[in-house]
């Protein structure tokens, strides 16, 4: 199993990594999902032993491996730029990692068609890797990850070149590879689309710091914060304060507190509004949120209604631009934030 220990990183002076710790076990593909400059690559190369940490340690079963070199660790890596060797065939670029690891030829034969044909490639073993698609190339990537029987891999953003309709093929075949292998993963990348199509558990970085940890599912759910709730786009962050009557007042309206506990008259609180499920009513009801209709874009099955105040909302039926709207929100759509 790996675990990360208490990892810090600065660079010159910034800090990149700021006491992140977690574990992946076996099987289990950890997500390290966040936007550009939040620390995720820097934390993928410490796992890999391309950098060291300022602090803590990389462990693999409670063995610290600080000192061990990258090519020891056992660890595959897939990046976005494939890193494929050009002068070389498919073939050869599979086998580069058996043959590193003095891999009988007959081995190393069997071995490269066993995860060619895993990946879909099967009779491209002779191609040149010049010739290939960019998802064809990744593939091959993949699958000279997979060769040396790794006992973890990682993925550094591994899509982000890719066409909207390849990677979503892609994502499909990786999630096969990764549960047929059960090699553990640590995937890197800034979509949550893919983060959630492929984690066990996603861990969300911010600045640094992992800031929510859980499975796609309860992480969607329960943001836990107004920075995540912003960056996974989950609704409308509104901040108020707290009232006597045990209600949240905000520009937005005023709703009861989903917080609970025990909180000060005017204390602040930030509230999610969830942009589904949300009923036209009569103007003047109370309890709903109001505005005018700024803006109606079309999203297949609903629409997407910006109100002059810049709430949205997803509505059934599209109303007209300016029209004023009151909006009944409904059970569990206000959540607490803080």
């Amino acid at each position: 199993m790996l675990e990360v220990v208490d990892l810090w990183k600065s660079c010159e002076g910034q800090p990149l990594l700021n006491g992140v710790s977690f574990a992946a076990a076996a099987g289990e593909t950890v997500c390290l999902l966040g936007a550009s400059g939040s620390g995720k690559s820097t934390l993928l190369r410490l796992i890999a032993g391309l950098e060291t940490p300022e602090r803590g340690s990389v462990r693999w079963d409670g063995q610290d491996l600080a000192g061990v070199p990258v090519h020891r660790r056992g660890f595959g890596l897939v990046f976005q730029d494939y890193a494929l060797f050009p002068h070389l065939d498919v073939a050869a670029n599979v086998a580069f990692g058996l043959k590193v690891q003095g891999q009988a030829q007959t081995v190393v034969r069997e071995r490269v068609a066993e995860v060619l044909a895993q990946v879909n490639l099967g009779d491209f073993g002779s191609r040149r890797v010049t010739e290939l698609s960019g998802g064809e190339q990744q593939r091959v990537a993949l699958a000279r990850a997979l060769a040396p029987r790794p006992r973890l891999l990682m993925f550094d953003e591994p899509l982000g070149a890719l066409d909207r309709s390849l990677r979503e093929q892609l994502i499909g075949e990786l999630r096969q590879v990764l549960r047929l292998s059960r090699v553990p993963a640590v995937y890197v990348t800034h979509d949550q689309e893919e983060a959630f199509a492929l984690a066990d558990r996603v861990l969300l970085l911010h600045d640094g710091r992992i800031l929510r940890s859980g499975s796609p599912r309860q992480v969607w759910q329960e943001p836990g914060s107004d920075w995540a709730a912003r960056f996974l786009g989950a609704g409308n962050v509104v901040a108020g304060a707290r009232r006597p009557d045990g209600r949240v007042e905000t520009p937005a309206g005023v709703f009861a507190d989903p917080c609970g506990g025990t909180h000060v008259t005017g204390e602040p609180a930030c509230l999610l509004l969830r942009p589904g499920g949300a009923v036209r009513r009569p103007a003047g009801t109370p309890g709903c949120v109001t505005g005018r209709v700024a803006d109606v874009v079309f999203r297949r099955e609903d629409y997407r209604v910006t109100l002059d105040n810049g709430l949205y909302f997803f509505l059934t039926e599209a109303p007209r631009l300016g029209e004023e709207l009151a909006l009944e929100l409904p059970p569990g759509a206000v959540q607490c934030l803080s």
